[in-house]
């Protein structure tokens, strides 16, 4: 990630400045750094603002910050890693995680379960506080599919437990 900073022609100069300023971004070995609004994907872009937040957060107070799916396309290690990062940056502020990833919701200090139901006239969303039991059902679910196991059950705990330490 770097920045470019181009001088404008004095013709070119405005009340947004004098240089034209570029964010760039590599995303994989070997490809050429490129602009971030063309290189990066969704998933991608969203990371790259909770690296941003990261880092601005040891300097400045932001109340709230919002994250729809910012673990989109990522699992296992790199879901666990912005699991951490979201869980330090709420302890400076509220923090609110849209996500589909176990790994990012069990760091969650509040878990919330938001499901949408269509039927021929209508769309409801309905939205449920989870105690620690259903907590670690929704977990499982994440984990294992429609079908909870046992085995998902254990593995939930212990994400939940082995990360809210």
């Amino acid at each position: 990630f770097h920045t470019v900073i181009e001088p404008l022609e004095e013709s070119r100069w405005n009340r947004s400045g004098v240089d034209k300023v570029r964010f760039e971004v590599q995303t994989n070995i070997g490809h050429k750094p490129g602009p971030l609004n063309r290189v990066a994907s969704g998933g991608e872009l969203a990371r790259f603002l909770l690296a941003l937040r990261v880092v601005l957060a040891q300097s400045q107070l932001t109340p709230v910050l919002i994250f729809d799916e910012v673990d989109r396309g990522i699992g296992g290690a790199t879901a666990n890693a912005v699991g951490e990062r979201l869980y330090e940056l709420g302890k400076g502020g509220q923090v609110l995680v849209v996500t589909h990833s176990p790994q990012v919701a069990a760091r969650a200090q509040h878990h919330w379960k938001i499901e949408k139901h269509d039927s021929s006239n209508a769309s409801v969303t309905k939205i449920m506080k989870l105690d620690k039991d259903s907590r670690r059902e929704e977990v499982a679910r994440m984990l294992s599919g429609a079908e909870v196991t046992d085995e998902a059950r254990a593995a939930a705990q212990k994400l939940i437990s082995g990360t809210n330490s």
